[in-house]
């Protein structure tokens, strides 16, 4: 195995930044895409170098089980991206970043800062990737390497994050789901962080843990050696959009289904119950 091969998280939760590259590729390939995302190709590239021949095609199928949903969940991410910055926010943290490239792909304004925050073993992949290809980020960009779940608000600090500037808070996944506690801390932490004005958004789920796709994914994450872990248990009753208002947010609740509505893609309708709560940080 090579040295890039041998920096390819093949599994642990950094796997899963491989496998929404394989997405972002496949749509950046379609003549119809949604967005484009020039360096995904080249991560997908070489993170096959890293992985057995079936574990990879089993990486593919995986990807391709989340394919339409994921793709335009990273449309909308990308709409409210813009609408963040026209509103002022002239700093991006991306919570659990993975092999994310808006810093690149999208024509912000130079003075932005982007923030990147996510493991060791993800950046030790991305970054030597990166550096290979002929691609400057747009504004200053940041790799903060931390967990989520330890102290990443020191680090945050140090790498020039200002708390007194507005900020748009990315999660894509990262937090799951909002009633866990060591999720709750970092929302509560990002909180303290917010200048009036900054903005986050909240992902609201309804999913059975226990479909195929998400245990293909679970045992893709746990490795081959490891048995099913459990699946993710989610309280019906943890009212998000209530708990955001009373943390200091103005809060507004869009469905999936509003949306998607303008796209021409088969990702609807669903539960009205799923889709995202838009939250501004008010005045203190």
């Amino acid at each position: 195995m090579t040295e890039s091969a041998a920096k390819v998280p093949v599994d642990g939760v950094a796997m899963t930044a491989i496998g929404v590259a394989v997405i972002r590729a496949r749509e950046s390939a379609r003549p119809d895409r949604l967005y484009d995302d020039p360096q995904a190709a080249a991560f997908v590239a070489a993170a096959r170098t890293g992985f057995e021949p079936g574990r990879w095609a089993r990486v593919e199928a995986v990807a391709d089980q989340f394919y339409e949903g994921r793709t335009v969940g990273v449309h909308l991410v990308d709409e409210r991206f813009r609408a963040a910055i026209t509103a002022g926010c002239a700093q991006i943290v991306l919570l659990g970043a993975g092999l994310d490239t808006r810093a690149y792909r999208m024509p912000l304004p130079p003075g932005t800062h982007v923030f990147e925050i996510d493991l060791p073993e993800l950046f030790a992949f991305k970054e030597p990737v990166l550096a290979a290809l002929p691609a400057t980020p747009a504004c200053h960009r940041h790799v903060v390497v931390s967990d989520l779940r330890d102290d990443w608000r020191t680090p945050l600090l140090a790498a020039g994050f200002t708390p007194s500037v507005p900020t748009y808070w990315v999660d894509e996944g990262s937090l799951g789901y909002l009633n866990q506690d060591w999720n709750q801390r970092v929302v509560r932490t990002l909180t303290d962080l917010s200048a009036p004005g900054s903005r986050f958004g909240a992902a609201c789920y309804v999913v059975d843990p226990d479909a195929p796709q998400y245990r293909d994914l679970r045992r893709l994450v746990a490795g081959d050696q490891a048995s099913d872990p459990a699946p993710i248990t989610t309280s019906q009753d943890f009212d998000v959009q209530s708990w955001l208002d009373s943390l200091g947010w103005s809060t507004e609740f869009h469905s999936w289904n509003d949306m998607t509505a303008h796209l021409d893609r088969p990702v609807g309708p669903l539960d009205p119950r799923i889709g995202n709560i838009a939250a501004v940080r008010r005045g203190r």
